[in-house]
């Protein structure tokens, strides 16, 4: 069986960041809230800490899905149906279309067919499949995994379990997860036993207590990085 290559999708092929700004900025116009740097860069950070403690599993996908626009209204004096600024703000991302993250498309190409490609997304799944319709890329995939069709999320272990269970003949020996996140990406192929590869695109401070076995700055570093690891 070839080497597999399990990439995540938001900020490692497709640029999230992108479709999120003008998907994020209509949601709150929607709700009467203007867009300004100050209010955008507080819903980053408090979305960011809502998927972690999902992430953690102190708390459901609902739940982290809702309170990150309920808590930013409520810090602005405005109380709103969370779910309704959810549905809003996700409908956007599936109609924004795509961006590529830089070499992404490129990259695809040139692995496809010498390696075994895999998708591994905590993302929508509405909105990853209409993203990655628009891009094109789905057939470059010997599977896609969502985590909302498989029940759990990355970190969990049992992403992977209900993941490349799936696959016949998986050999985690001879594969290399890549992806941006520390906490999601990389925690979650060291607990399932998979290598791990953290795209550092924003160059980031590295973490301690998360420790890739890999790290690049650019997708171009990744083709030398998998014939070094696979001569054979």
């Amino acid at each position: 069986m070839k080497p597999a290559v399990l990439f995540d999708l938001d900020d490692t092929l497709l640029d999230f960041g992108w479709a999120e700004a003008g998907s994020l900025s209509r949601c709150l116009r929607s709700f009467g809230l203007e867009p300004t740097a100050e209010i955008l860069t507080r819903y980053s950070d408090i979305n960011r800490r809502q998927w972690e403690l999902l992430e953690e599993g102190k708390q459901t996908r609902e739940e982290t899905l809702t309170r990150r626009f309920t808590l930013l209204f409520a810090e602005y004096g405005q109380t709103i149906d969370g779910a309704e600024a959810c549905e809003r703000y996700e409908n956007g991302l599936a109609e924004s279309g795509h961006r590529f993250m830089p070499g992404a498309e490129g990259l695809l190409r040139t692995l496809h067919g010498r390696y075994a490609l895999y998708l591994v997304s905590n993302g929508l799944t509405r909105v990853q499949n209409a993203r990655l319709a628009s891009a094109g890329i789905a057939p470059y995939f010997d599977g896609i995994f969502l985590s909302e069709q498989l029940g759990v999320n990355k970190p969990d272990p049992a992403f992977f379990e209900r993941s490349v269970g799936r696959v016949p003949g998986f050999d985690r020996r001879r594969a290399l997860l890549v992806g941006d996140s520390l906490t999601s990406d990389i925690r979650g192929a060291r607990r399932a036993g998979i290598m791990s590869c953290w795209y550092n695109a924003r160059r980031r401070a590295p973490r301690a207590d998360i420790v890739p076995d890999y790290e690049i700055e650019s997708l171009a570093e990744l083709p030398p990085l998998l014939e070094r690891l696979w001569a054979d």
